[in-house]
Formats: structure tokens, C-alpha cells, sequence
């Protein structure tokens, strides 16, 4: 007994060492996330004459100066940071609350001094082959808060990173010098750009079902259309609103002169993108089709075996049910050679319908 209460008493003592051995790790871990990036906060820099100051500068304690504007990157903020950054550069509480929702479709307005621009972003999801339950397409939003001496990029999924746009934009000074509606540029560019590379890449998917559809080999299943299609929903809510959203923005006193010619341009890419993710739908509908009646020939094709085959197998069945109703008589009754005939009979009639079955194509 005082050898099974010692170990009871060991037990408790090991698992609190071992818990006491694996926490430090998960805090160690933890730590330096929160300590890196406590206001979800990618990047704050501030740009004067195009060009990055050097040092790091904190939201709330950017002033405005002139001939620099600041540039925050939030990723998915919540409530109360978001509040901060709104008390920091006094956006109105209604911007501040639709900034922390994502899901928004393209939208531009404009609240007092600030513009407020919604774009969807896009990237595709790679994948060794197309199922039912295959993503192909995966979309987020991207929101910003363009003012006179500031712009506030918010992004939320995990699509669209806008570390690159800053590193491409801190390329070109030249730009930069416009100011914040430069950086509303630089991100509409980058996102058309990948609504290009996302349709290439949706084509390829589309042009290997239909290679699967019209080869001799199993063609794909119904399923893989549907899945694609809702997938093309998706990319298509975040491509086509976003044109009113940009002829709008060519609209706005507020955009520098000299900016209009790029705005011009990324309008007129995002055309072409919008040309071919429609065009995606009617491609997919007559792939879709196609297979639709694949489907019902295959169907057809099943119906008449089934017939053929049971065709033949009723020949046996009426002569053993003729000869099994056990009348006196009958042809062949008594005969030495009745039975054998009879099957005789049988597999010949049978042997025609196959090779008549054979020849029609219904075997």
C-alpha cells in the first residue's frame, strides 16, 4: 500500500514538471510575436519628397509636417487598435468600424478630408488536380483611408501582401512625390497585376477539364464543374465591381494631375481582366454542357446493354417456363433427345440476338 500511495504521489510531482518544462517554450514563442507587432501593425514610414525617412515611427505619434505624408500598414486590426488609429489621424467612427469588418465589395467614398477605397484582393491556390472540394481561388480585402497627409492601408485574408507594393513604390521616388494617392496606385497596379496572373493561371485549370472532358479516358465529374464555377463566383465579385469604384476615382478633384495617366492605365488593365474572367463563364458552361451529355449518352448506352441483355436472357426464361407448366402434351415430351434439343434451340436463338445485339452497338 505505501508503495502504490508513493507512486500516486510521484505522478502529480512528474506532470507538474513536465508542464513547468513546456511552458516556458510556449511563452518564449508567443513573446516576441505580440512584442514585434502589438497594434497589428506591418509597416508605419514616413515619406518626405518620395523618399523613406530613416527610424521607426509609431501612429500615434506621427505629425503632420509638411511635404511628408505617412503610410500605416495594418493587417487584420481589431476594435480598439483601430479606435487608436482613428483618435491618431480623426477619421470619423464610421470609418473606423466598417475598416475593422472585412469582406466589403470595391467601394470608393469620400467622408470629409478622407477617401475611403475597398479593392478585393485575389491569389490563386495551388493544387495538384481539380476535386470537389478543391480551392482554387482565394480572395481578401484590402481598405484605404487616403487623406491629405496620411494613408492607412488595411488589409484583411491572407491574400494581396502589400510588403512588395511598398518595396516596388519606395523604388520610385518619382512617384512617392505625388503622395498619398501614390501609394493608392501602387496598390490598385499590384492588385489588377495579380487578377491577370490569377485568370492565367483559372485558364490553365479550365483548359485541362476540358482536355479530361473530351478524351477517351474517364472524364471528370460533375462535381469538379460545379466547384470550379463557385470558385469563378468568387474571383468574379472581387474583378468586375471594382471598375465603377476606378471611374469613379478618375472623377475626384482630389487625385494629383499628374496621377491620372497611371490611374488611366491600371483601368485599363482591369478591363482586360474583367474580359477574361467573363469570358471564363461561358468557356465552363460548355465544358459543362458538353459533359452534360456525355453524361446522358453514357446513360443511354448503359440503358441499351441492360435491354440487350435482358432481351437474351428471356429467351431461357420462356422456354423453361413453357416446358415447366407440366402438360401431358407437349412436343418433344417424350422424346430421348426432347431435352437436348431444346437447349440446342435456345443457345442459338440466344447466339443470333448477341451477335445482332453486337452489331447494332448495344453490346
Amino acid at each position: 500500500m505505501r508503495r502504490l500511495r508513493r507512486r500516486r504521489d510521484l505522478f502529480p510531482r512528474a506532470l507538474g514538471r513536465f508542464l513547468e518544462g513546456i511552458a516556458p517554450r510556449a511563452v518564449h514563442v508567443d513573446q516576441p510575436v505580440r512584442r514585434h507587432n502589438p497594434d497589428a501593425v506591418v509597416d508605419c514610414a514616413i515619406y518626405r519628397s518620395g523618399v523613406r525617412k530613416p527610424g521607426t515611427v509609431h501612429f500615434a505619434q506621427a505629425r503632420q509636417h509638411r511635404g511628408e505624408f505617412l503610410w500605416l500598414g495594418l493587417h487584420e486590426p481589431d476594435l480598439a487598435t483601430m479606435r487608436a488609429v482613428g483618435d491618431a489621424f480623426g477619421l470619423h467612427e464610421l470609418l473606423v468600424e466598417q475598416t475593422v469588418e472585412g469582406g466589403h465589395r470595391p467601394v470608393i467614398e469620400t467622408n470629409g478630408d478622407v477617401t475611403r477605397l475597398v479593392l478585393r484582393t485575389a491569389r490563386y491556390v495551388e493544387h495538384e488536380e481539380l476535386t470537389a472540394t478543391s480551392e482554387v481561388v482565394d480572395t481578401g480585402d484590402v481598405t484605404l483611408l487616403i487623406g491629405p497627409w496620411f494613408v492607412i492601408t488595411v488589409r484583411h485574408g491572407a491574400a494581396g501582401p502589400l510588403w512588395p507594393v511598398r518595396r516596388q513604390a519606395e523604388k520610385r521616388p518619382e512617384l512617392l512625390r505625388a503622395g498619398p494617392w501614390a501609394v493608392a496606385y501602387a496598390v490598385a497596379d499590384r492588385l489588377v497585376d495579380a487578377y491577370l496572373d490569377v485568370s492565367v493561371q483559372v485558364e490553365r485549370d479550365l483548359e485541362r477539364l476540358e482536355e479530361e472532358t473530351f478524351t477517351t479516358r474517364r472524364s471528370a465529374e460533375i462535381a469538379h464543374f460545379y466547384q470550379l464555377k463557385l470558385e469563378m463566383v468568387e474571383l468574379k465579385r472581387a474583378v468586375l465591381p471594382l471598375q465603377e469604384p476606378l471611374a469613379r476615382l478618375l472623377d475626384l478633384t482630389v487625385v494629383p494631375a499628374g496621377l491620372r495617366p497611371y490611374f488611366v492605365d491600371v483601368r485599363g488593365r482591369l478591363a482586360r481582366a474583367v474580359d477574361r474572367v467573363a469570358g471564363f463563364d461561358d468557356l465552363l458552361n460548355s465544358i459543362l454542357q458538353a459533359r452534360l451529355t456525355q453524361v446522358t449518352l453514357e446513360q443511354n448506352n448503359d440503358m441499351r446493354m441492360i435491354a440487350a441483355w435482358a432481351a437474351i436472357a428471356a429467351v431461357p426464361t420462356v422456354g423453361a417456363g413453357i416446358y415447366g407448366m407440366n402438360f401431358t402434351n407437349m412436343p418433344g415430351i417424350d422424346s430421348r433427345y426432347g431435352f437436348s434439343v431444346t437447349i440446342v434451340i435456345i443457345v442459338l436463338v440466344c447466339s443470333g440476338l448477341f451477335r445482332r445485339f453486337k452489331r447494332a452497338g448495344w453490346l
